[in-house]
């Protein structure tokens, strides 16, 4: 009866169970070499904005690399940030990967990139 209660237990843990891996990394993608100082009042948050990337894997084949995904995400952020007009720039550059799936039968891999467009108003 023990066992029987305790594999039903475990069935329903593993069944309910998730296969995905979430993880961010906030560190300082861009290598640029523009110093801007903030330290006045002289700027104002004007957009959030995102891109994201994904790729699936199949028996663990398939899909681009993690650096292309990146790249993907961040081209897709920076075209939305509109940097054309006016004194803007992205700060607060954050990138979040999830993995999920069924491994090794099914992954995918998703890059998020996402940031904060600030206007200099002086």
């Amino acid at each position: 009866m023990k066992k029987s209660v305790f594999s039903l237990l475990t069935g329903i843990v593993v069944f309910f169970s998730s296969c995905g891996v979430n993880g961010a990394l906030v560190l300082n993608q861009n290598q640029n070499t523009t110093q801007v100082h903030m330290s006045s009042n002289n700027f104002k948050v004007v957009d959030k904005v995102s891109g994201t990337s994904s790729v699936k894997y199949i028996c663990l084949i398939g899909g681009l690399r993690k650096k292309q995904l990146y790249e993907n995400a961040y081209a897709e952020m920076m075209n939305k940030a509109n940097l054309l007009n006016g004194s803007k720039a992205v700060v607060n550059v954050v990138t979040e990967e999830h993995v999920g799936g069924v491994p090794p039968f099914y992954l995918k891999r998703t890059i998020t990139v996402s940031a904060n467009v600030i206007e200099f108003t002086r």
